[in-house]
């Protein structure tokens, strides 16, 4: 008897016998999705069936073709040596934007950090970039920005922003880069990216074989938008400022779906399951600090006043941090499992759920949660939505990004009928985060950085672009 498998394209099967396999609950807080474009869906066994009848004793040959991911170290060394400060690059694959005294930071998914001088919003200018390999997330306070680099947390003294300097490394502050659900060899280094290969093979067995006890994961190709994420008489962002103009003592800004944050004198930052502290009182020296178990799943990181809002992919995490060194939980508001990024103003939080490949879900909709009893939150209204990503709110006006969608713009004076009072809606773009701030809305999306001067009362208006591939 001879039977075939193969899978069809978009997917992938990675044999594994099951002895091998090793659970481990804590990951970095960069997914493996954001380097490889792959997420581990679900685990099936292949079951061969061959016995026709009772007794069968026939030898079966069975075809099976595969896709697998071979996983790829670098040592640390290398990752290390190769942090560097240069000339401004080409924008080719945005992820994540921070905001600082009139500095816009640009994350390279990967790659490291864009500088821009944005003073002027309408006319932004590129100043340099710092490599760091391994880089999806960043902070700044005062004259220093924190990001991380695979494992490790570095600190660059930004008071020049013409000649950083990279001042300390923290070695090991983070789980080992992988979102595998078993262990991998640490010795030979960091998984840096995994090579995609094809294997066909051929395989006798007895027809009343079950396979031989294979396991095989099972992955769907990720999101394309896994990682992508405020003219003359125009806005200005921080008034009588340039770019070198000593910086405030004051943290700057992040989008929806950051997993860094800054409170007082501590950095936050998450990954799958904790949250970490560092104590940044002496800004050019953290120091590990608590590390808090949050639960499977989470995502984002939101600041707002004395409290922390953690979006999960089954949830929100409301936190009480009037203790900064010590965050107390509040509450878990649970909903769906989908991708969750959340702001927060006020007595409500706004939640978007998407569906997509790395979400896991079906739903796509705005969700406003009442938080006034921060250990009982409720819901308070949803709308559906096309496929929203990161949100932000600004007096009565509520951004949306909707993905390959565009970029939404509603009034959301009253809650109860915010889908009668879309004010705009550009659709020629992919809109991944916003910041909105003094007027200006800074947007990064799949093409590029979008900036638009607002004022919530209809007004959106584009005063600059910085699309991917500019230079």
């Amino acid at each position: 008897m001879r039977f075939s498998f193969s899978k069809g394209l978009g997917y992938s099967i990675w044999p594994l016998k099951k002895n091998y396999i090793q659970m481990n609950t804590e990951f970095h807080p960069h997914e493996v999705r954001d380097i490889a474009r792959i997420t581990f869906t679900s685990i099936v066994i292949l079951i061969v069936i061959g016995l026709l009848s009772t007794g069968c004793t026939d030898t079966c040959e069975v075809d099976r073709s595969y896709t697998y991911f071979k996983p790829v170290y670098t040592t640390t060394d290398e990752i290390r040596s190769a942090v560097a400060f240069g000339a401004p690059q080409s924008v080719n694959q945005p992820g994540k934007i921070y905001f600082k005294d009139g500095m816009l930071f640009i994350n390279e998914v990967g790659e490291g950090i864009h500088i821009i001088d944005n003073t002027n919003p309408s006319s932004p200018s590129q100043l340099s970039f710092v490599t760091i390999p391994g880089n999806f997330d960043m902070a700044a306070k005062g004259n220093y920005l924190y990001a991380d680099s695979y494992i490790d947390l570095l600190v660059f003294d930004i008071s020049n922003v013409n000649d950083i300097k990279m001042v300390k490394r923290v070695e090991g502050a983070f789980q080992a880069f992988s979102n595998l659900p078993f262990n991998f060899d640490s010795w030979q280094g960091v998984i840096t990216s995994y090579k995609e290969a094809t294997i066909e093979e051929v395989t006798e067995m007895d027809c009343a074989s079950n396979g031989g006890g294979d396991m095989f994961f099972y992955a769907e190709a990720a999101d394309a938008s896994f990682v992508k994420f405020n003219s003359s008489g125009g806005a200005t962002l921080m008034a009588n400022s340039t770019s070198n103009a000593p910086a405030t003592t004051a943290a700057g800004v992040g989008g929806s779906m950051a997993r860094f944050a800054i409170y007082e004198d501590f950095l936050y930052t998450i990954d799958a399951s904790s949250l970490y502290l560092f104590d940044i009182t002496q800004l050019d020296d953290p120091q590990s600090g608590a590390r808090v178990d949050v639960g499977w799943g989470i995502e984002t990181l939101f600041p707002y006043e004395d409290k922390l809002f953690i979006g999960a992919n089954n949830g929100m995490h409301i936190y009480n941090n009037a203790n900064p060194e010590a965050p107390e939980h509040l509450s878990t508001y649970e909903h769906i499992q989908s991708c969750d990024p959340v702001v927060v103003e006020g007595d409500y939080a706004y939640v978007t759920l998407r569906s997509g490949n790395a979400c896991q879900g079906f739903t796509n909709q705005l969700e406003i949660v009442d938080i006034s009893d921060l250990r009982n939150p409720k819901s308070f209204q949803t709308y559906p939505m096309q496929n929203p990503h990161g949100l932000g709110v600004d007096g009565k006006c509520l951004f949306i990004c909707e993905g390959e969608f565009g970029l939404k713009l509603f009034d959301k004076t009253d809650l109860t009928t915010i889908d009668d009072h879309l004010v705009a809606n550009y659709t020629n773009m992919h809109a991944f985060d916003v910041i909105p701030l003094n007027g200006v809305l800074m947007m990064i999306g799949e093409d590029g950085l979008y900036q638009y001067e607002y004022d919530c009362e209809g007004k959106l208006e584009l005063l600059s672009t910085i699309p991917v591939l500019a230079l």
